[in-house]
């Protein structure tokens, strides 16, 4: 029992290192804090141009849309990707774009590109943000999903920010929308142990330039910054493009921001949990590099930091099992600290974490084992070999 003892004692450690460093950490995380509505002539306010990449979101790309046409900022104009759709997004953002051309007094120009072929040596909603970007003439590029709901003052407030503070990438998290609660306790406990191990707030460290992060659904980035780091020309064959744009970002030293945009929009990441791990079995094994050992480390070190003091706390004897209670108290304790940061939600339900972190070691297997098995990944209908994913520049 010794060595369980001692293992016991190691992870209690780890996780007072976690609470000074994520406690801290937490407090480098802002909300985005709202601007003033630009003043002065409209032609002197920088044009953004949002890029949207839709492949079978006819059920959600109206919203999208609609929001981003209600958007409080004076120059901004959508270009709509359809990528190669075989449902009816297509024929939805054509209908949208004579909606907008009806409603000129919105001032926001929508365009529609619809791409019919992929071409070697790239992933589909890269290729459709890049054709996008070629379409785009605004000093800031913002690339979002198709399923994100805007405030109306999100990008008033972004722009604003990111012009006063002299930032080149500005990510925000938004809230992530969960209809059950198991779905709801895994989305929160995903976000929860991907803060943790990437430790997110070092993108707001200045000072370092090997950790940057982006995340999906609002990537606010300048024509500069983005044409300096390759465009996604750099990020090809990655299915992680979001993260991997922030950490080119950080790399070629251009400030960079991850702000908390629960109060400017949110998405519903999915809408059950089979959709969940199906959707993450495309991306998980590719956080690792796809590299096995690492991959097996992660779920190594899930069962010991953070389903073990659970398992310590009814199994262990005495010390070993104070130990263990310390850990899972301190555990729980930074889950409903960032909980609350990152979303709405109290946290009150900490208590599913034990099954929670099952569920994250299942959805990370699965990834592995199909990936393996595959020899590569199905995204939207299209198979991308291991062998071309593991080139890590992804250049066609």
């Amino acid at each position: 029992m010794r060595w369980l003892d001692l293992l016991t004692y190691v992870t209690l450690l780890y996780w007072l290192v976690l609470l000074w460093t994520t406690v801290r950490g937490l407090k480098r995380l802002p909300p985005l804090p709202s601007s003033p509505q630009p003043s002065g002539r409209p032609d002197h306010t920088p044009l953004v141009s949002v890029i949207i990449a839709a492949k079978e979101e006819e059920s959600s790309i109206g919203d999208t849309v609609r929001h981003l046409l209600e958007q409080q900022y004076p120059r901004l104009e959508i270009i709509a990707v359809n990528d190669r759709s075989v449902d009816g997004t297509g024929r939805r953002l054509d209908e949208l774009k004579r909606w907008s051309e009806q409603r000129p007094h919105t001032g926001i120009p929508l365009r529609v590109v619809h791409i019919t072929s992929l071409p070697e040596g790239w992933l589909g909603k890269n290729h459709a943000l890049y054709q996008g970007y070629l379409q785009a003439k605004g000093k800031y590029v913002l690339f979002t999903d198709a399923d994100v709901n805007f405030s109306p003052v999100c990008i008033r407030d972004a722009v604003g920010y990111v012009e006063s503070n002299a930032v080149d990438h500005l990510t925000l998290a938004p809230l992530m929308v969960a209809r059950h609660y198991w779905l709801r306790a895994f989305v929160h406990y995903f976000m929860f142990s991907l803060f943790l191990f990437l430790r997110l707030w070092r993108a707001n460290d200045d000072r370092q330039q090997r950790f940057g992060t982006g995340i999906g659904a609002f990537n606010l980035i300048s024509r500069k910054a983005y044409e300096a780091i390759g465009t996604h020309r750099a990020l090809a064959m990655r299915p992680d493009d979001d993260l991997q744009l922030g950490q080119l970002v950080k790399r070629a030293g251009f400030k960079q921001r991850l702000l908390v945009g629960k109060r400017h929009l949110e998405v519903e990441w999915y809408p059950t949990l089979r959709e969940a791990f199906r959707g993450l079995e495309k991306n998980m094994f590719s956080g690792f590099g796809y590299r096995l050992p690492a991959a097996i480390g992660a779920v190594i070190g899930q069962l010991l930091a953070f389903f073990g003091p659970f398992a310590g706390l009814l199994l262990l004897p005495r010390l070993s099992g104070l130990a263990s209670a310390a850990s899972a108290a301190i555990l729980v304790g930074l889950y409903v600290l960032s909980t609350r940061r990152l979303s709405v939600h109290t946290g009150k339900d900490a208590w599913a974490l034990p099954v929670s972190v099952w569920l994250l070691i299942a959805a990370l297997s699965r990834s592995v084992y199909l990936t393996m098995r595959r020899g590569g990944i199905y995204w939207r209908g299209t198979f991308y070999p291991l062998a071309r994913l593991r080139d890590k520049q992804g250049r066609p």
